[in-house]
């Protein structure tokens, strides 16, 4: 079957209607969890569906999102279709507690909360799905990063179950990221620190995933407990995987630039970027994705580019 051709048509295991009970930016809320516009699990339809292929403790499962008057309807396919059904709220945002942000502390803010007002942090429960690509990003450009992630996806992942195309790819589990072979991190441009990392976190990967039930500091420590993970890894993780409104990735090679300029006119440091996002306490990554979708196309390009990571030939 051609990889870009809908698979046979299913009957979906489960379908709902999730009505918000807030302002709600689909494709916004969910960018940050796509890797890409190649990445193997997400795909848009031609009728403007967003699909995204997951993991969940009951097995694989795909889950359908369209945006109709009446709310978000949602249809799911595989073992874990019920599961992905009812975590489709938290993947929206609906954890996501925006009382106490206060947007007219800076002109800029607000404007860019008045503009997009149906953001939302998502809470996607999957931290493999989160972990995995930070990790792959660390120090090196995001296309090469994105490139081997779907690379080992693609390769090692399970397909996607339900009427998707055969390109749609279910992130494998734990176990296939800790016994992956050398010769395939390598042919994916991963180096051998990002690797060990990833393997590293995979042979403790249920304890890791038991952060989705933990206050966010405990969440935070476990991660860290993990070699070859650090704070910037942490908060990439944290913002997307469990609904973290206050990350902030410190080290960043662009982040803390934008910051600076958006808010002052002036590219600044971490300790800088820290220091200007200090009134939103609490908010921080809500701040700092409002920023990134407002201001970065209109942003100078500030600092050395990460350096490229080529696969072996």
């Amino acid at each position: 079957m051609p990889a870009d051709q809908p698979g046979p048509a299913e009957a979906p295991a489960r379908t709902d209607v999730y009505r918000p009970a807030h302002r709600l930016d689909v494709r916004r809320t969910l960018a940050p969890l796509r890797r890409g516009s190649g990445d193997p699990c997400w795909w848009t339809s031609p009728d403007g569906a967003v699909w995204q292929a997951t993991a969940t403790p009951d097995g694989p499962a795909t889950r359908r999102l369209a945006v109709h008057r009446d709310g978000v309807h949602v249809a799911a396919w595989g073992p874990g279709a019920e599961r992905a059904v009812a975590a489709v709220p938290d993947l929206l945002g609906a954890r996501d507690d925006p009382s106490g942000f206060d947007a007219s502390l800076h002109p800029v803010v607000r404007d860019a909360h008045r503009r997009l007002p149906g953001l939302r942090v998502p809470f996607a429960g999957d931290v493999l799905a989160s972990l995995v690509p930070a990790v792959l990003e660390q120090r090196v450009v995001g296309i090469d990063a994105r490139a081997a992630w779907r690379r080992l996806v693609t390769r090692h992942g399970e397909r996607a179950p339900g009427p998707v195309p055969a390109s749609l790819r279910v992130p494998p589990p734990w176990s296939v990221w800790a016994a992956m072979p050398v010769w395939e991190w390598r042919q994916a441009g991963v180096d051998h620190q990002r690797s060990s990392t990833v393997q590293r976190a995979a042979a403790v990967g249920r304890r890791l995933d038991e952060t989705v039930t933990m206050p966010l500091p405990d969440a935070r420590r476990r991660f860290l407990a993990v070699r070859g993970i650090g704070p910037w890894t942490v908060a990439e993780t944290t913002a997307r995987a469990l609904g973290d409104a206050d990350a902030v990735s410190v080290g960043d090679f662009h982040l803390a630039h934008l910051v600076g300029w958006a808010l002052t006119g002036h590219r600044t440091d971490d300790d800088g970027m820290l220091a200007l996002l200090e009134p939103w306490r609490g908010h921080r990554q809500r701040v700092v994705r409002l920023l990134e979708i407002t201001q970065a196309s209109q942003a100078p390009r500030f600092g050395p580019r990460s350096p490229r990571a080529l696969p072996l030939r």
